[in-house]
């Protein structure tokens, strides 16, 4: 009976932190898995590249980017962020087994917050890529407060690709590449002149 009753209130509070916008405020909808290897090809892995899932989820996309760039041997490092306590819980207990696991760091936060110009300063990056999926109003608000593409962009850096799964960046229309698997999945390049 105890038993019983420790289930039902576990999955109580499961549902009032994902039904509840001021605790998860952008709804958690898995990627698609057919559309991994699309999205892996879109984030472009390289040496020397440090990669943002903003409103990373379970960690679907950043364990797989994770495994695939171990598997080339790149020094891609990966840092997942996410408002969902259950969610960053779920990440961190598959970090533990992932073999590329130095190179994951998982945040607890609002991305709407996150001081992202402090994390630029890991190792080695010298090329900077963020991955989204999220709703399309959600989508907009990040571009615009949080990266250098919007007008109030947080971050100080010339060099970077915003890679949208589902959803395109109205604003960033003239930049779009789109790529078509399952869903679509939008690539935006921002590179200043002097960038090789």
């Amino acid at each position: 009976m105890l038993i019983f009753l420790f289930i039902i209130a576990t999955l109580f509070v499961i549902i009032i932190i994902f039904s509840f916008p001021q605790l998860s405020p952008i709804p958690y909808f898995p990627t698609n898995k057919k559309d991994l290897p699309l999205i892996i090809k879109a984030l472009n892995l390289k040496n020397n590249q440090l990669i943002f899932d903003l409103g990373a989820g379970d960690g679907r996309v950043i364990f797989n980017a994770a495994k695939a760039a171990y598997q080339k041997k790149l020094n891609t490092q990966f840092i997942a962020i996410d408002i969902n306590i259950i969610l960053i819980l779920i990440m961190y207990l598959r970090r533990l087994f992932h073999q590329n696991k130095k190179n994951i760091k998982i945040i607890w936060g609002d991305l709407f917050k996150i001081d992202y110009q402090s994390l630029l300063h890991t190792p080695y990056p010298t090329l900077y890529t963020f991955y989204l999926y999220v709703s399309p109003w959600f989508l907009e608000k990040i571009i615009e407060n949080c990266l250098p593409a919007g007008k109030a962009g947080k971050l100080k850096i010339e060099n970077f690709t915003v890679v949208s799964y589902y959803y395109p960046v109205v604003g960033l229309k003239k930049f779009e590449k789109k790529l078509q698997g399952a869903n679509a999945v939008f690539r935006y390049r921002f590179q200043s002149p002097e960038a090789p």
